[in-house]
């Protein structure tokens, strides 16, 4: 994407002009939340005020209107992922809901006592204490995937893990710590092999390269809203059909029943078995003008200018004396996590954002691989297509300056 290009997607996004402390915004915390374009905030207003009904249980013209906006948001994800029917596409409120409703239904209907969950080394927490919970529950193993020093998944190990106890293996797509792109095609395709079912979360994947969940053969994916430009509090579980008809409902109450006696309840049809009590139907259709204001954009144009942010920031970053880069992958998407020398990363970022950089301190709910690292944790700053190359070179000015008043 030229310069042009660039300024025009960013006067879709107001926020971008404020002042922080006197001094213009760089937003480099896009790992943890994006900006929302104007177009997802006034389809939220244009929802609120002109189509507010709840959805599928009226005749009325509103609730109607409000169901068929639902419906098409569903097909919107549906497209956007490439699922193969758009029953598959579950609405949750995010990544972590979407992850404990299979940990729970999943385990549920096909585990028990003795048996295993292989995760990874590079997971976030939302997909660690799901599983850890079903495994206290059930008297289960959690079986976890080492890494090598650059921060990429040790593929044979994972294979050796693999057993006739082995119920389910769920992996981050992308490391939203060292930004690792996990071999997932190839690590689903080894796990098929034996018959286990792979869960994929795509919380950082989603926003910054293309996702074909049939291509795939993922038997669940997962993401946030918010990660990809729409609001907060909507997400989606995909998942394929045969897995959703055989596992039962997360939660129970209205949409998701058949009939109700006090007898018996049978459930409703995919996906409303899942979908209990009224959903945010406001958000699904904001969620869906995020999805097609990527794909106006260009999921490839967004990918290759963010891996040159990438390498470009990558390049700047080690011109600074005692910089380590945390996570050197052959294959990285839009973070860069690091240290400088004996510096904190609380105290970098803290005077970061006194100079209008916000960016991410800690160990970025990935504490157990924060550990394995053995370092208090980290600096990140994660890209979007409306960052730029100028930012960068603010961001790394920035940096020097602090690093001289902390060293």
């Amino acid at each position: 994407m030229n310069t042009d290009q660039i300024k025009k997607i960013r006067a879709d996004f107001p926020i971008l002009t404020e002042k922080v402390y006197n001094k213009d915004l760089i937003y480099f915390d896009n790992a943890a939340t994006t900006q929302k374009p104007r177009c997802v905030v006034e389809k939220i207003e244009q929802s609120y005020y002109h189509s507010n009904a709840n959805i599928h249980r009226g005749t009325h013209y509103l609730s109607i209107i409000a169901t068929e906006a639902h419906e098409a948001a569903r097909s919107a994800v549906a497209a956007f992922l490439n699922a193969g029917k758009r029953e598959e596409i579950v609405f949750t409120r995010g990544t972590t809901e979407a992850i404990n409703l299979v940990a729970t239904s999943f385990g549920e209907a096909f585990c028990q006592a003795g048996d295993e969950i292989i995760i990874s080394v590079l997971e976030h927490h939302s997909n660690i204490v799901p599983w850890q919970m079903l495994c206290e529950r059930k008297k289960m193993k959690l079986r976890i995937i080492p890494m090598n020093d650059k921060g990429e998944l040790n593929l044979s190990v994972y294979a050796a893990l693999l057993n006739e106890k082995t119920r389910l293996v769920s992996v981050a797509h992308v490391s939203n710590v060292l930004g690792t792109v996990n071999p997932v095609a190839e690590m689903i395709q080894i796990a098929h092999e034996r018959n286990i079912p792979v869960l994929i979360d795509g919380a950082q994947a989603v926003p910054h390269i293309l996702v074909d969940v049939q291509a795939l053969d993922a038997d669940f994916y997962v993401f946030s809203g918010h990660k990809i430009y729409g609001p907060t509090g909507i997400g989606a579980l995909y998942g394929k059909e045969k897995w959703l008809n055989a596992i039962p409902p997360y939660q129970g109450g209205g949409e998701m029943i058949q009939s109700v006696t006090f007898e018996k309840t049978t459930y409703n049809e995919l996906p409303f078995k899942f979908e209990a009590g009224t959903p945010d139907y406001i958000g699904s259709t904001a969620l869906a003008e995020a999805l097609h204001y990527v794909q106006e954009i260009g999921i490839k144009n967004i990918a290759d200018y963010e891996h040159e942010l990438l390498l470009y920031a990558t390049q700047r970053m080690n011109e600074i004396e005692g910089m380590r880069i945390i996570g050197t992958a052959d294959h990285k998407s839009s973070v860069i996590s690091f240290l400088v020398g004996r510096i904190h990363p609380y105290d970098l970022g803290m005077l970061l954002d006194k100079l209008g950089i916000a960016t991410r301190t800690g160990f970025h709910c990935a504490q157990p691989l924060i550990d394995e690292l053995g370092i208090p944790g980290t600096v990140r700053i994660s890209f979007a297509f409306y960052n730029t190359k100028d930012e960068i070179d603010t961001f790394i000015n920035a940096l020097k300056r602090v690093v001289t008043m902390l060293s």
